[in-house]
Parts: structure tokens; C-alpha cells; sequence
């Protein structure tokens, strides 16, 4: 019997989203809109039929559910089958530990903490509300992006700074991109074939936002983003870890206020910023591949001496490391990337096979030579998937036995 689950993701100018059967995890149709509030806004609907793309002017959240509504009603497959719809939020701070199913309470409380993730969490819940008065009746259910990282041992999660100004402001390390080092360590064990127990992981999440794990027995013991998705590795837009009295200096020596500064490291730092060019890392390897470019040669060195950096800091809180492994868009597409930070770690055991490590790895797949003391994989994310199965363990065996979103509004007609 299909179940059908809708798992929606929302961001702060994006919708992405997925129906997925829980019973077979096949894809049913999939979708994303972007651009959302500008003139250009554009919709991609796919379905194993065929891709559907609509332009047209989106001003909000709301607005992008109605139209991925009726491109559901339009293309299909049937929305009102759906038989419960999962949420990723990005930020559940001290109140949200673990995906939640979601009611006015858990709405108010998403609310209360919009100012951690103040881009992110606002859409959330402007999705949230639009995806519940389009899917009446049926369970929604909240997985936090947070909440893989909530084991963080208090020496890795706590900043040194005033503690009652700490406790007030709930400001400690909470990371982020957990849904998906959740997956990856997952699948890293089920590919291997160990038990995730006997396992020390590093997990490299490249994309244009960026993020590094330690996960000892299943178990994440540290992560590069802290607070807020703007610390650690160097990403597309984002600086990464820079030193705090930055705000202080620019303040004095620039005159710009703690919002220019922060807008200055989230939007016009990273490798854009460094590079004064495209936050695309293809870009920026074309720049340094054609050899007459410095700024994109520096810029290339700084973000992979970054994810160095960072591995070697994760083995040592480790006590050594089974299995590096690279993921989300850099991570499974550039081999260059991979290969170079492989090469700069060879002398703590990580040795690569050049002709093992292809580009766009589709599959799980060992990249590490016979012999390398370190295994080195690649392993596709798949965040929507791992949401939907967090939706199905929250409802267990209730899910086979839950109404669709059109026996409910059937249901509702006949009352």
C-alpha cells in the first residue's frame, strides 16, 4: 500500500520539496521554487513523467505553496493522497531536541526563537502554516536541522563568555546541516557494513553553505558551525570562522554597524568575497586552472587549508578516525577538491586513488587506495529521504492507518 509523505524545505527565498512513498521510498514527484519575492521567481515541478517549469512573480511563502499546489493538480502526482507532510526547520534551539509533531504550541514555540536563524525559521513557519491550510486534517510534523547535534558533550557545545549572558541568550554551539551528517553516517555504516557503533566518522557537507562533523559511534561529538550557519569552513558567501573583534574594528576603523558587519560575512565573504568573483567553486577552479588569477589561487587555498584544518582538529578530539567522508554538492561532484585534501592529510593516513575519485559520484563509493590506513568515500546526501523517514518513525505504525489528505477533506464535506 503507498504511502505518501510531502516533505517541504523551506528557505529563506526557497521552496524545495519532495512526495515520498514510505513503503518503496520512491521519489513520486518533486519540486522547487526559487527566487521567491523577486520579479524573476521560477518553479521546476518533476515527476517520472517529465519537468514542468513555470515563471511568474511569487511574493511569499504562502504564495509559493498555493502554486505547488496546483502544480501537484496540475501534473500530479494526486496531493490528496498525502497522508502527512515533514518540515525541515532549521533551528530548534534549546526547546526542540528531536523531530516533533507539530501543533499550535510547536508553532508559537518555532516563532519565540525566530531570532537564532532569523532568515530560515520565519520561513519555516510561513511554510508550516500554508502547507496546513492546504493539507488540513493530516499530521505535519517538524524535523529540525539542530537536533542531530544536541549529544554535543558540553566542553564542545559551550563558548567562554559570561555564562548568565550565555544561559539568557541561549547562545552555545547547536550546529546545523544535521539531517544530513545524520544520513550520510548512516548510509557510511550500512555501505561498509559495520555497525555505526564501531565507527569514528569525519563528515564533510560541501555545498555553497558548509560544514564539517565528528561522529564517534553514531554519536556527532563536535561540528564547524556553531550558533548560527555562519561559522566554520569557508563557504560560498559566508567567511566562516573569522576573529570576533572584527565587529569592534569595522565599527571603529569603517564605521559600519553590527548589521553591516554581519551582512558584510554572511552575503560578501566567503569565496565570492575572497575571490571578488562567483560563489560557484567551478568558477572559481576555472580561475585558477587558466594560472593568471592570484586572488582565485588564494581564495582555493584558504577554503581547502579550511577543511584541513578541521579534519585534523575532529581526529584529535577523536583519538584517530575509520572513515572521512565528502558529500553535498562540492563534496560529491568536485574530485579536485577531494583530491587535495586527501593529498595534504597523506601523512596521517589518507591516501587516494586517483582513479577511483570520478567526478559527480551518483553512488557511494570508495575514493581511498588498497592499503589507506583512513577509508575516504563519497556518499550522495539525500536530506528529503531522511526526513520522511523521520516523519514515519515519529508516527510508527499509526502511518499505515492514517487518512489522506482527501479521505480528511471527505470526510470534513460529509460532517
Amino acid at each position: 500500500m503507498s504511502t505518501p509523505i510531502l516533505v517541504l524545505n523551506c528557505g529563506s527565498s526557497s521552496v524545495k520539496y519532495q512526495v515520498i512513498d514510505a513503503e518503496s521510498e520512491a521519489v513520486l514527484g518533486s519540486g522547487l521554487v526559487e527566487k521567491i519575492g523577486l520579479p524573476d521567481s521560477e518553479l521546476t515541478h518533476k515527476t517520472p513523467e517529465g519537468e514542468h517549469e513555470l515563471n511568474q512573480e511569487i511574493p511569499d511563502h504562502s504564495e509559493a505553496l498555493r502554486v505547488v499546489v496546483k502544480a501537484f493538480e496540475k501534473f500530479g502526482p494526486p496531493l490528496g493522497e498525502v497522508v502527512a507532510v515533514g518540515h525541515r526547520v532549521v533551528h530548534g534551539g534549546r526547546r526542540f531536541l528531536k523531530t516533533t509533531l507539530i501543533d499550535d504550541e510547536v508553532v508559537a514555540g518555532i516563532e519565540a526563537i525566530a531570532g537564532l536563524a532569523p532568515l530560515h525559521n520565519p520561513a519555516g513557519v510561513a511554510g508550516i502554516k500554508a502547507a496546513q491550510a492546504a493539507l488540513p486534517g493530516v499530521p505535519h510534523v517538524a524535523i529540525f536541522d539542530t537536533a542531530f547535534f544536541t549529544t554535543l558533550p558540553a566542553e564542545a557545545s559551550t563558548y567562554a563568555i559570561d555564562k548568565e549572558i550565555a544561559e539568557k541568550y541561549q547562545i552555545r554551539k547547536y550546529g546545523f546541516h544535521g539531517t544530513s551528517h545524520s544520513y550520510v553516517s548512516k548510509k557510511v555504516a550500512s555501505f561498509l557494513g559495520r555497525d555505526a557503533s564501531s565507527l569514528k566518522q569525519i563528515v564533510c557537507h560541501l555545498g555553497n553553505g558548509a560544514s564539517i562533523s565528528a561522529i564517534d559511534g553514531g554519536v556527532a561529538v563536535d561540528t564547524s558551525m556553531g550558533l548560527t550557519p555562519l561559522a566554520g569552513l569557508v563557504m560560498g558567501t559566508r567567511s566562516g570562522d573569522v576573529d570576533p573583534g572584527i565587529f569592534a574594528y569595522l565599527q571603529r576603523a569603517a564605521g559600519m554597524d553590527a548589521t553591516a558587519v554581519d551582512d558584510l560575512l554572511n552575503k560578501h565573504s566567503g569565496v565570492a568575497g575572497l575571490s571578488g568573483g562567483s560563489s560557484d567553486m567551478r568558477d572559481l577552479q576555472a580561475k585558477v586552472d587558466a594560472g593568471n588569477d592570484p586572488d582565485a589561487t588564494l581564495t582555493y587555498d584558504v577554503y581547502i587549508r579550511r577543511i584541513v584544518g578541521y579534519i585534523g582538529n575532529y581526529i584529535a578530539i577523536l583519538g584517530g578516525v575509520d572513515v572521512l567522508t565528502f558529500t553535498a554538492g562540492v563534496g560529491e561532484n568536485d574530485e579536485k577538491v577531494r583530491a587535495d585534501v586527501a593529498r595534504r592529510l597523506e601523512p596521517l593516513g589518507f591516501v587516494i586513488d586517483d582513479e577511483r575519485n570520478i567526478p559527480k559520484v551518483r553512488q557511494p563509493l570508495v575514493i581511498s587506495a588498497n592499503g589507506s590506513p583512513v577509508t575516504i568515500l563519497v556518499v550522495p546526501t539525500n536530506e528529503e529521504l531522511a526526513m520522511a523517514r523521520e516523519v514515519e518513525d515519529i508516527l510508527g505504525d499509526k502511518l499505515d492507518g492514517l487518512p489522506s489528505a482527501e479521505d480528511v477533506q471527505a470526510e470534513g464535506m460529509a460532517a
